[in-house]
């Protein structure tokens, strides 16, 4: 049970990545739970609370990039009961003007189980310095 839980938690949080390369909001619509206990916190953001406002920075963040690809590691699961937790590294290139970008942020996504379908329910990502 708790292998298959791991597993169902491992493809959440690749549609996670997924909708988030693709730079399509209603793709990251999907993999959101739209609850007003969500939260978001970008790497040098402040928090975003709610789904309203969650949504809204994952808007502004789609309207200026041009691509987003990550290369994850690190990456540990943790399942208790029907909440999950996701660390990991993520090694982003992206670009937003003329010239890629590279950038390294440590994560925390975490999930709930809404019916039978994990959900995030809360990213946080802060930038790693000096790697």
């Amino acid at each position: 049970m708790l292998a298959q839980r791991i597993e169902e938690v491992t493809k959440a949080n690749e549609r996670f990545y997924e909708a988030f390369e693709s730079l399509d909001i209603a793709r990251m619509d999907q993999v959101w739970a739209h609850l007003e206990y969500v939260t978001c916190v970008h790497p040098g953001w402040a928090l975003r609370s709610k789904w309203s406002e969650v949504r809204d920075s994952w808007v502004l963040i789609f309207n200026n990039t041009f691509s987003m690809r990550f290369a994850l590691s690190d990456v540990t699961i943790q399942v208790a009961g029907d909440i999950a937790w996701v660390l990991c590294v993520e090694h982003i290139t992206s670009q937003q003007s003329d010239e890629p970008q590279e950038g390294t942020v440590i994560a925390t996504n975490l999930f709930e189980r809404i019916g039978d379908e994990w959900l995030m329910i809360h990213h946080h990502g802060s930038a790693v310095m000096g790697q």
